[in-house]
């Protein structure tokens, strides 16, 4: 509460209170007050264990934000935390945000075109954008249903479902499932996917896989965020309660310039079980 306070008086207006009661805040940050070039939104999640022993969960929204420029800021907000454990750091973070938009600013990249959000881009590929709907068939499930040589030196494609497509204030999320049975089939899986230019130009492509070993009798399981915080971890968590194997789930987010606060991770889950079900 102090460091919330704090965080008030420090930032006035450009601080935000989202959800008081789920710990939900907002803050615009700028390379500077007047005139600011570089804008990018924080938004923060408290979970009951911060600052001891959890650390916030976080999303960062700016049109220009993408790719490298994302994974090396959100790089140097997880370092913070590392050198801190156990403090709190939204000061710090916040900080380290404006000190990355003001370098940008005197730097010579060229300015964002904020004409355009994020919002219209969508709206300009909305047509182009959702893949067919495609219900798992069980038998396609069942012919890739056994354990092959990872040694293998042609893994086979296998087949690639899209789940339906759940829509919430503009943002855009569907998943995506193959039967796999090895890390290579896996790789080949997701270097398929991304051929898919709406894929690949998705702000997020979360995912997870699981596969049972039988000699072994253990689990070969990963997961990857791809910049959403905590939401590959979420996603592998709900395949490990569902009892799912020999299954890689991905799961597309196109942002779509409006803050979702934890909703995002029910969405992200609630499309991720529904083509597991089905």
């Amino acid at each position: 509460l102090d460091e919330i306070e704090a965080l008030s008086s420090i930032y006035g207006d450009e601080w935000c209170v989202v959800d008081e009661d789920e710990k939900i805040y907002c803050i615009k940050i700028s390379d500077c007050l007047e005139q600011p070039k570089w804008t990018l939104c924080l938004q923060v999640v408290l979970p009951p264990g911060y600052p001891t022993s959890e650390p916030p969960i976080y999303q960062l929204n700016a049109s220009w934000l993408r790719g490298q420029d994302y994974m090396e800021l959100a790089n140097s907000l997880e370092e913070i935390y590392i050198q801190n454990l156990g403090e709190s750091i939204l000061y710090l973070w916040v900080e380290k945000i404006r000190e990355v938009l003001i370098e940008k600013a005197q730097s010579s990249d060229p300015e964002p075109d904020n004409k355009k959000t994020s919002e219209e881009v969508d709206e300009d590929n909305e047509d182009d954008f959702l893949l067919d709907y495609q219900p798992v068939q069980e038998e396609s499930v069942k012919m890739f249903n056994f354990i092959t040589s990872e040694s293998q030196e042609d893994e086979e494609l296998p087949l690639i479902q899209h789940g339906n497509p759940i829509t919430d204030r503009r943002s855009t999320f569907q998943a995506h499932l193959a039967p796999v049975v090895t890390p290579k089939q896996v790789k080949r899986v997701l270097e398929k996917l991304y051929e898919n230019k709406k894929i690949a130009s998705a702000t997020h492509n979360i995912y997870a896989y699981r596969i049972y070993c039988e000699d072994k009798q253990t689990f070969l399981q990963d997961c990857e965020d791809d910049g959403e915080t905590a939401a590959g971890g979420r996603l592998l968590h709900l395949m490990q309660i569902l009892n799912v194997h020999n299954v890689l789930v991905v799961v597309s987010r196109w942002y779509g310039g409006i803050l979702l606060g934890p909703d995002r991770f029910k969405h992200i889950n609630n499309c991720a079980r529904t083509i597991l079900v089905e």
